[in-house]
């Protein structure tokens, strides 16, 4: 059952979310990651919230993670944009990703976005399946070019 959900603020925090976010970014190393993690709270406002179980624990246990930011643009108007949204592998189907979804709707909500946005990649199949229970839509194509 989820617990809490939070927004990471410190390094210690930050860390706590490394071993679920890098089912999702396994490209990034720990270090690497709370350098990225810092450097676009920095840029961007990006945010890292996060579920726990456990609270009663020395240590509670990271069960789902979301990096988003808010932002502004002609097409959208204020909009909460969903960069990254997982849970961990022996924590899917528990509720843990549906609290934290909701979570980041109420937050959108409170911060007065107009619009909620995310891309998937189109292997993730059973995100897609999450995405669309929670009454998302399909409403374009995502392009992209590496540069590097």
């Amino acid at each position: 059952m989820v617990e809490n959900i939070f927004l990471a603020k410190n390094d210690e925090q930050i860390r706590s979310c490394y071993a679920v976010m890098a089912e999702l970014r396994p490209h990034l190393g720990p270090d690497e990651f709370l350098a990225q993690v810092k450097r676009q709270q920095e840029i961007a406002g990006y945010e890292l919230g996060y579920a726990v179980a456990g609270t009663g624990e020395a240590a509670p246990r990271v069960k789902a993670v979301a990096g988003f930011r808010l932002s502004e643009s002609l097409a959208w108007g204020k909009f909460m944009y969903v960069d990254d949204l997982v849970s961990a592998s022996g924590a899917r189907s528990q509720g843990y990703g549906g609290a934290l979804f909701d979570w980041l709707l109420a937050y959108a909500r409170k911060h007065e976005c107009d619009q909620f946005h995310l891309d998937s990649g189109v292997q993730r199949f059973a995100a897609h399946r999450f995405y669309l229970r929670q009454r998302m839509s399909i409403e374009c194509h995502h392009f992209g070019l590496k540069l590097k």
